[in-house]
């Protein structure tokens, strides 16, 4: 099917930078979320990330004004019924995500093809809550999703041809690429992103190294852009120990299982950059280690 318009489900992080690209790439976009708060800051990110784009000459002033007037918000689930694809980008809390596909169903009209960008939750469970399993995919965007080229493309038990083949159209028409996963816990990049990660909070832990020596010792002993334990402040601990717990829950094996540190600073709302804590406090003008 020829996918001309798209919904998009949570103006958070991930739901802003969906948008950002789909309407930067000529799709008709809603963007909806519960709180207008959040749809009027996630206007403002992708104002503000565009006209980065257009300042680096990598978009055309034109083309970001264009993509800005591609864009509409809602407050209303039902107001995506009539749309092509709908990729859903809330919590990464399974609970969460059923009760919006369960709402957002009834509404649905017979060609709308459903997605979640979840980062480790089954999309056959996912897909069984719907009317449409079979018009069900995982649509797994990298953050922050206007500058990463990688989209995880993950079937479930019934998912059809026809929807992977328009998923795969659509991820070329945004100039990205398509990495086919199978269904199962946390997919192809987390499974084995995030137990490194976990391997690192350990190695703290365990006092092996502090926060800056391990992430330095990745940075320039592995090269890796980030260190781990920065990356995952920058992911959000709640999302990885999230990720951890779909892992250990899922493949019932304990190397999986979530490093106890992870979870005290989850407990402790310390939950990287978005809450200004984290294996880093960031309030001052230089990140400083918090162990």
């Amino acid at each position: 099917m020829d996918i001309r318009s798209v919904g998009v489900v949570g103006a958070g992080q991930m739901g802003n930078g969906i948008a950002h690209v789909f309407a930067l790439a000529g799709f008709d976009v809603m963007m909806m979320d519960v709180n207008p708060d959040a749809l009027d800051r996630a206007l403002g990110v992708i104002r503000r990330n565009l006209d980065r784009q257009v300042s680096r000459g990598k978009v055309a002033e034109a083309e970001a004004a264009a993509a800005l007037g591609r864009i509409r918000t809602t407050y209303r689930l039902a107001d995506l019924g009539p749309l092509d694809l709908v990729i859903e980008a809330a919590t990464e809390r399974e609970t969460v995500k059923q009760a919006i596909f369960e709402d957002l169903v009834p509404h649905l009209a017979p060609h709308t093809i459903l997605t979640s960008n979840t980062s480790s939750i089954s999309i056959t469970r996912l897909a069984s809550r719907t009317d449409r399993p079979e018009k069900f995919m995982g649509f797994h965007f990298m953050n922050p999703v206007p500058v990463m080229q990688l989209v995880e493309l993950i079937r479930g038990i019934a998912t059809d041809d026809a929807t992977y083949r328009a998923c795969l159209d659509v991820v070329a028409r945004l100039g990205k690429t398509a990495a086919s996963a199978e269904d199962f816990p946390a997919f192809i990049v987390n499974r084995i992103l995030m137990p490194m990660i976990n391997e690192a909070v350990y190695t703290l832990y365990e006092g092996v190294g502090n926060v800056r020596s391990i992430d330095e010792s990745l940075k320039l002993g592995a090269n890796h852009p980030m260190g781990p334990l920065e990356l995952a402040d920058f992911i959000g601990l709640d999302t990885c120990l999230a990720i951890m717990n779909v892992l250990h829950e899922g493949l019932a094996d304990t190397k999986y299982r979530p490093c106890p540190l992870l979870t005290k600073y989850v407990e402790a709302g310390w939950l990287g950059r978005k809450t200004q804590r984290g294996f880093y406090d960031y309030r001052g003008e230089v990140p400083v280690p918090t162990r």
